[in-house]
């Protein structure tokens, strides 16, 4: 009979792992400000780890451009930049207006069933009114959208761009009056899949992110 003892849950979150959600949780919902400093000793305390921990976690949010390295005063919330700004929006609209589009053109029944119920638990999310469970539920609901419409590279590079965008995210759905528009795009978009209609839908993915695209133009003209 073999031996289980060694054997590792691969199931079981590592300490670094679990300290590196927090911390992107807690940068997204601006517990720490952008551009505030982030010191090893306090940040220890605060998540119970070692500095070790504290230290891999910081380097792995500097490579996903959450943290930057200030000459002189050490690790800091990133600002976003302007520029790189504009083009991630610019690769979003691109994207999801083509996912829609095709998903408006191919998706299966089941599959449209199945992006009503990740927009459903989307508008769930919006109405708790916790902005780190509305940019879970709107990855989601992408993640569904472009497996529907069979766009598996384009979803990779999404999925690398993530991390970057939901920074972004966090500060459009923090804007005021954003859920009531936000909710009215999203459904716009489902409208015209569910009718099959790819132009609309495609133009519709794409009048969401360029809503969004001029509110963190703004929140960054402003900062």
């Amino acid at each position: 009979m073999a031996d289980d003892t060694l054997r590792i849950d691969r199931s079981a979150k590592t300490l670094r792992t679990l300290a590196l959600e927090r911390m992107r949780e807690a940068i997204m919902s601006f517990h720490f400000q952008p551009g505030e400093r982030l010191v090893e000793r306090p940040l220890c305390d605060q998540l119970g780890v070692s500095r070790s921990v504290v230290r891999e976690v910081l380097r792995q949010l500097e490579t996903e451009g959450l943290v930057q390295m200030v000459p002189g005063h050490g690790p800091a919330v990133a600002r976003p930049d302007l520029g790189r700004t504009d083009e991630i929006y610019e690769l979003r609209a691109l994207l999801e207006g083509i996912a829609a589009r095709d998903c408006a053109k191919a998706a299966t029944d089941d599959q449209i069933a199945s992006l009503d119920a990740a927009l459903a638990k989307l508008l769930d999310a919006w109405a708790s009114g916790v902005p780190v469970e509305v940019m879970r539920a709107t990855a989601k609901f992408y993640e569904v959208l472009f497996e529907a419409a069979d766009k598996r590279i384009a979803w990779e590079i999404v999925t690398g761009l993530n991390v970057r965008i939901n920074q972004l995210r966090s500060m459009t759905i923090a804007s005021q009056n954003r859920r009531d528009a936000a909710i009215a795009e999203m459904h716009a978009i489902m409208n015209a899949i569910r009718a099959r209609r790819p132009e609309e839908a495609e133009a519709a993915a794409r009048r969401h992110v360029e809503t969004a695209w001029r509110i963190a133009r703004d929140t960054l003209r402003l900062d």
